[in-house]
């Protein structure tokens, strides 16, 4: 059996990893899974590729990632339990497989994101206002 090593989350290589390996569980989870699946429609390596620029803006600083990750999101059948689940697969890749500063970062900035997001969909639901309009 081949031990798990733990690695520093510093190069975009590190990065493609953690988001392969999160986005694994949720194509698996059984709450969240079928909401991707259902707006990806199959299109996979197209988001990937997204996120993995994603990530690599926000932890590496190296700007690869351009636009505004809120608007694909606004519109989506998810609540706090959503956020709490996408929190919880996230958090739990990070904590298997990466250590150290931008692994501590990169729990920080999804926490951070999951929550700004959720407030701004509630406040849209609660309002029954559009987010782009």
């Amino acid at each position: 059996m081949v031990k798990n090593e733990k690695e520093d989350l510093d190069s975009l290589d590190q990065i493609i990893k953690l988001v392969d390996l999160f986005y694994g569980k949720v194509k698996e989870d059984n709450l969240i899974g079928p909401i991707f699946e259902d707006r990806i429609k199959g299109h996979w390596d197209k988001h990937l590729q997204k996120m993995y620029t994603f990530w690599q803006t926000v932890l590496l600083a190296e700007h690869t990632y351009y636009g505004s990750p809120f608007p694909p999101h606004a519109k989506l059948p998810i609540d706090k339990k959503h956020f709490e689940q996408w929190l919880l697969l996230f958090q739990e890749t990070l904590r298997e497989n990466f250590f150290g500063e931008k692994a501590t970062e990169a729990l920080w900035r999804a926490a951070k994101m999951a929550e700004m997001f959720q407030i701004k969909i509630d406040y849209y639901r609660d309002n029954n206002i559009s987010p782009l309009g």
